[in-house]
């Protein structure tokens, strides 16, 4: 990917070094779709971005046929397929910090969703006890201390156990932290004016987004009040969509997001939003009063 001059030249200037990112997720792929030109962009500049990744996401559903037997209700391998899946995907992003929740010494298991029975086993990601799992999160901030602190809201995007357990393990690792203490804290957002013309657009192709007729069918599409950074990472778009198709037993070239770049063009995917919960909004902002860069205000 050939980068714009300001931006080679900026990559060359590492202005954010020093500056610390984390990360907090519930599967191998989540990161790179909802974070992924954010972590390349800041990676290439000089920041320190480190993802965990809290489970292995052992029960997704395999969207490559040939790799049907990896499955759950197979030979239950899929785990360990998608952490290899992950490692590329970081490669593409330029990321070398990746761990799992726990290391060695705990794997959570993916929980599947809601009501399924997965659900209901003791290792899963959904049944583990908070703080314990807090408090293993808590060693690596201690370890990373981290400036930021990006993960998902009170309802994990759109619902899924795994996603709001990493949503609560994130929260009260944070509270927990008594070393460092994290300058600011941001939720993944996906602002509904961005998905309402996305679905518009596939309409007009006779597509769908998920199969939803409006935006307000869609969960994780927020009312963009709620939206409060904005970052055009639009140079390492083509890195972000190499890591999505790393993912391929989850990201199908012909799945809705590639849909949506085929209607909106892969820049749809180069601006990433947020939602601050935690610290205060610094400038630059955009037209629309939005942060720009999610170090700003932080102080190494």
């Amino acid at each position: 990917m050939q980068l714009t001059p300001l931006y080679g030249r900026m990559a060359l200037m590492k202005p954010f070094e020093g500056f610390r990112a984390l990360l907090v997720h519930a599967h191998p792929d989540d990161e790179t779709i909802n974070n992924g030109t954010t972590m390349a962009m800041y990676a290439d500049l000089g920041a320190q971005v480190t993802l965990v990744t809290c489970t292995r996401g052992e029960e997704g559903e395999v969207l490559v046929p040939g790799l049907s037997h990896l499955a759950s209700s197979a030979s239950d391998e899929l785990g360990e397929h998608r952490v290899l899946e992950l490692a590329a995907a970081m490669k593409e992003l330029g990321i070398s910090d990746y761990r799992f929740l726990g290391g060695q010494h705990v794997q959570y298991r993916d929980s599947g969703m809601m009501g399924t029975e997965p659900n209901n086993r003791p290792d899963v990601f959904w049944q583990a006890d908070l703080d314990n799992a807090a408090r293993l999160l808590v060693e690596i901030i201690h370890e990373v201390k981290p400036h930021i602190l990006i993960t998902y809201d009170e309802n994990g995007g759109y619902g899924h156990p795994d996603h709001i357990q990493a949503h609560r393990v994130a929260m009260r690792a944070a509270e927990l932290s008594t070393e460092w203490k994290i300058s600011k804290i941001y939720w993944n957002a996906i602002p509904k004016s961005l998905i309402a013309r996305g679905i518009a657009e596939m309409k007009k192709t006779g597509g769908s987004f998920f199969g939803a007729e409006s935006v307000d069918d869609l969960p994780f599409a927020k009312d963009d009040s709620l939206v409060t950074a904005a970052i055009d990472g639009t140079q390492y778009v083509d890195r972000k969509m190499a890591a999505m198709k790393a993912h391929e037993t989850q990201i199908t070239l012909d799945g809705p997001f590639f849909a949506l770049s085929n209607n909106l063009g892969l820049q749809v995917w180069g601006q990433e939003f947020y939602s601050l919960v935690q610290g205060e909004a610094h400038e630059p902002f955009d037209e629309q009063g939005r942060e720009t860069n999610l170090f700003a205000g932080v102080v190494k």
